[in-house]
């Protein structure tokens, strides 16, 4: 057996060493890549053989401790925070390449894991690849794509600017039109730089097929990139609500999320006061979980507050919430709302429902659309169209029988370690083309290279 075969056969049963890098620790920036992230390292620590570590982003409102930009994170031996606030969203660069050669690099070197595993470059900047790449160049480097960030400079949307319209194709002359004070010839070399960098990894992961699609559109080679769902890591299951009587409706509407104008929240608020009272009744109402309208633009602020007026006591404003308390706040709706006017990937709140056993109302669009089934485990609705959001909700009051029919078909969402488990097999099927492809050399070309 030649020594590649032989390498491969070790690397089918050894113990993996993953660094997963997150450009955000949960603790103190929840978002749902957060989360995805951490659960990985957390499901890979369970699963038999792999060993994990974490190292998390932190900018300027995380006070570093000294020279170094590497952190430590109180009772964890296996994580780390690196501090990088030099950050070009422009071009996802960190100006700052000095700490990424020093301390990345040392510490990469010194860990010397077989994977490492970006599940975002948000902040840390695309340099990091370059590094990870020169100071392991045996180790395989995979990324996880959670949006369109590298495609669309208009916050990893897709979406137009000014109106929101969805943007179904990326281009130089496209984005000039979105950004007219950026050259069609500056989007191009933006567009270079982001997959050179990216060219660095060995694969790719994207939670749905939509976003894979689309990125092997934009230039990434397909066969590099593998859907493969994130993970949730809960352990509490909300019950249905309790009613109180056999003749009480499912009528109990919510929406968890950011109030940002891609979540759709002004749709909403407009279908809501479309609905005929004879429909709503007294007993119909929607809480919206969810902050941060304060930081949003101020048309889209005064928009809100116009309909909030019209929706009068229809709606419930209950503030942003922990993770922590989804099953609590689950055990108070029949349905989750999800009106996002822009494509989506894999947002948490859909694996979410369904672990509680909520149907969803959703627009019909990208991941939402591949995540949810129609007229199955919930409903579509016309993307940024309150009427038709409106017709969806009535639908739901009216059909006594919906929620249970649809309830009926929710299928379990993956869990944390299972979704480790199918990283793991993807590492070592990764580490096995390549030995497979080594072996195939003859034996002196391998002692020679």
């Amino acid at each position: 057996m030649n020594t590649a075969a032989s390498e491969q056969e070790r690397s089918s049963t050894q113990t993996l060493r993953v660094l997963v890098i997150s450009h955000g620790h949960p603790e103190l920036s929840l978002g749902g890549a957060e989360v995805a992230s951490y659960n990985l390292h957390a499901g890979l620590k369970t699963v038999s053989g792999s060993q994990s570590f974490f190292v998390a982003r932190v900018g300027d409102t995380y006070p570093r401790h000294g020279r170094s930009a590497l952190m430590g994170v109180a009772d964890a031996e296996d994580e780390l925070l690196f501090h990088a606030d030099e950050y070009d969203p422009f071009l996802i660069s960190n100006r700052n390449t000095a700490d990424l050669q020093s301390d990345l690099r040392r510490f990469a070197r010194s860990l010397n894991p077989d994977v490492v595993h970006f599940h975002h470059f948000i902040g840390m900047g695309l340099e990091a690849l370059h590094v990870v790449r020169e100071a392991l160049p045996n180790a395989v480097i995979v990324v996880t794509l959670h949006e369109f960030l590298s495609i669309c400079h208009h916050h990893g949307q897709m979406v137009k600017t000014g109106t929101n319209a969805l943007c179904r194709s990326a281009s130089p002359i496209a984005c000039h039109g979105c950004f007219p004070e950026i050259s069609p010839g500056t989007f191009l070399r933006r567009k270079q730089f982001v997959q050179s960098m990216l060219n660095l990894a060995d694969a790719f992961v994207t939670p749905s097929r939509f976003l894979a699609e689309r990125y092997e559109q934009w230039g990434l080679p397909g066969g590099k990139i593998s859907v493969i769902e994130n993970g949730l890591n809960v352990s509490e299951k909300a019950a249905p609500r309790r009613l109180k009587s056999s003749d009480e409706r499912r009528s109990r509407f919510a929406f968890f999320g950011q109030m940002t104008p891609y979540k759709g929240v002004d749709v909403l608020l407009d279908a809501v006061q479309r609905i005929p009272e004879t429909v709503w009744g007294d007993d119909t109402s929607v809480t919206i979980f969810g902050g941060n309208l304060e930081r949003q633009p101020e048309a889209f602020r005064h928009k809100i507050a116009d309909l909030i007026e019209r929706t009068g006591d229809r709606v419930r404003f209950a503030g942003a919430y922990q993770n922590k308390d989804m099953p609590s706040l689950m055990r108070q709706v029949d349905w989750v709302l999800m009106p996002s006017v822009w494509w989506e990937n894999s947002p948490v709140i859909i694996q979410e429902a369904f672990f509680h056993g909520r149907p969803l109302i959703c627009s019909g669009i990208g991941g939402m659309a591949e995540k949810v089934r129609d007229g199955v485990d919930g409903l579509h609705f016309l993307a940024s169209s309150p009427e038709d959001l409106a017709d969806r909700m009535t639908e739901a009051l009216e059909n006594r029988n919906l929620w249970n029919t649809l309830r009926s078909n929710i299928e379990a969402p993956l869990d944390h370690k299972d979704c480790a488990q199918r990283h793991l097999n993807f590492y070592r099927s990764i580490i096995g083309t390549r030995y497979a492809k080594a072996s195939a050399l003859p034996d002196d070309y391998q002692e020679s290279a």
